[in-house]
């Protein structure tokens, strides 16, 4: 098994309300996923399409760190979203990909 930070989490952002109540919080959730790219704790994010659902981030960590982080999500502080997490041990991929998640 790998260790916590080799783990991959997937992220599936859903609003749970409108677009137009989530769009007030769109600068500070741009904010938080800058931060979290910056730190490399989100290795990849992007809006679902079509646009309105939600989004997708592709994590990296332990299981409890990333779903703390989630938490502090604006968009979840402001009940407009929610997250789903699906954790996985990498074992097959491109190289590149892999070394992201370490040894």
């Amino acid at each position: 098994m790998r260790n916590d930070r080799g783990m991959l989490h997937v992220l599936l952002l859903r609003y749970t309300r409108t677009p137009d109540d989530a769009a007030p919080h769109v600068p500070d959730h741009v904010e938080y996923l800058e931060t979290h790219h910056d730190d490399g704790t989100f290795v990849l994010s992007g809006q679902t399409a079509p646009d309105g659902t939600g989004g997708v981030i592709l994590a990296r960590g332990s299981r409890a760190a990333v779903e703390r982080i989630a938490a502090a999500d604006p968009f979840i502080v402001a009940g407009v979203g929610s997250y789903e997490i699906i954790s996985a041990e990498p074992g097959r991929g491109a190289r590149e990909v892999l070394d992201l998640f370490g040894p």
